[in-house]
């Protein structure tokens, strides 16, 4: 069975947990898009829980024959793989006499559940993006690792494996539609229409810019009240800063120096960063959680028993993400973005 935080919301089994999966939705327009297939069970023992697919990686196609020929043998390919799947979430400890003081705004109790799953969505779009099962075995490889050597990791400049998106090249309306073709082109090796471009705020204000002038931008409102903003139909997501930022500029998709064509001469570029295309789906890219448990489960602090200081959690979960298909997501490297 497949659910959606929109059907865990519709199921929750009281009032707190129904308003943490509201406000989760409400803040993440890319967590609210996923849909888990909720049929991990364990594995021997009881101890494992994992969610094994096998990932197409090459497609085939159908071919013409002379008589008295044979066709030649061409097979798909897939990979299988394995994920394992944890509990994701938080907890924070509350003084008693500090948890109802003063109106909603500063209410202790409040703002601790608020800001946890906040930090909790800053942390699954991080994990989207860049986790890395070898370096941390409780998460999931994301975007970046998975789409790392695939078809779908796009360079769209092979002499200098970059390009310049920056102000000064794209203020006007000709060098916008040219840019736009670049993209248009990036987007032609998925096999769908992406559901959402990814990437940080300057990268996402350019590809505005680009849409604007090409004529591709339209902005609509959702039945949330989330503004929604749109490459084509694609929508335009801002995944926003890491948890520790304080600056502003620590991006989960980063905007860093590199030397994109690896020592070939043409030296260290600053200000390039990635931007993903994803398509969602149970053939693309989903997530996987346990078979019969819910979704997402909050426990407040239990204010009736004795002990001055309790705990309060939030957990999603045990889940895992998904990619069925190489070719339902994609990465353009190397854009600079000022």
């Amino acid at each position: 069975m497949a659910i959606t935080l929109a059907d865990a919301q519709r199921n929750a089994a009281s009032d707190v947990d129904y308003a943490v999966i509201d406000e989760t939705r409400r803040g993440s327009w890319l967590l609210d898009q996923i849909t888990f297939d909720d049929t991990a069970t364990p594995g021997t023992g009881g101890g494992t829980l994992t969610y094994t697919y096998a990932r197409l990686t090459q497609t085939r196609g159908g071919q013409f024959r002379a008589f008295n020929t044979e066709y030649t043998p061409s097979e798909a390919k897939r990979t299988q793989i394995t994920s394992s799947l944890y509990p994701f979430g938080g907890a924070y400890n509350l003084d008693r006499a500090l948890a109802h003081l003063g109106p909603r705004l500063t209410d202790e109790m409040a703002f601790q559940t608020s800001e946890l799953i906040k930090g909790c969505r800053v942390t699954f779009a991080d994990q989207l993006i860049n986790g890395d099962h070898a370096s941390n075995v409780l998460g999931f490889d994301g975007l970046d690792v998975a789409l790392t050597g695939s078809v779908t990791e796009h360079f769209q400049n092979t002499s200098t494996y970059y390009v310049d998106w920056s102000p000064a090249t794209i203020d006007t309306v000709d060098e916008s539609i040219t840019v736009s073709d670049q993209l248009d082109e990036f987007l032609s090796l998925l096999n769908g229409e992406p559901d959402a471009l990814l990437g940080n705020r300057l990268l996402m204000n350019r590809v505005k810019a680009i849409a604007k002038r090409a004529g591709q931008y339209n902005i609509t409102q959702d039945s949330l009240g989330r503004t929604i903003e749109r490459y084509g139909n694609a929508v335009l997501v801002d995944l926003g800063t890491k948890n520790d930022d304080f600056t502003g500029n620590s991006y989960i998709v980063p905007v860093e120096t590199r030397d994109p064509d690896g020592g070939g001469g043409g030296g260290n570029i600053t200000n390039l960063t990635d931007l993903y295309a994803v398509r969602f789906g149970m053939d693309a890219l989903h997530g996987a959680s346990v078979a019969g448990s819910p979704l997402m489960k909050t426990w407040d602090p239990d204010w009736t028993t004795s002990g001055a200081v309790k705990t309060g959690e939030l957990e999603m979960g045990p889940a895992t993400l998904v990619l069925k298909h190489a070719r339902s997501c994609g990465v353009f490297r190397n854009i600079k973005v000022k």
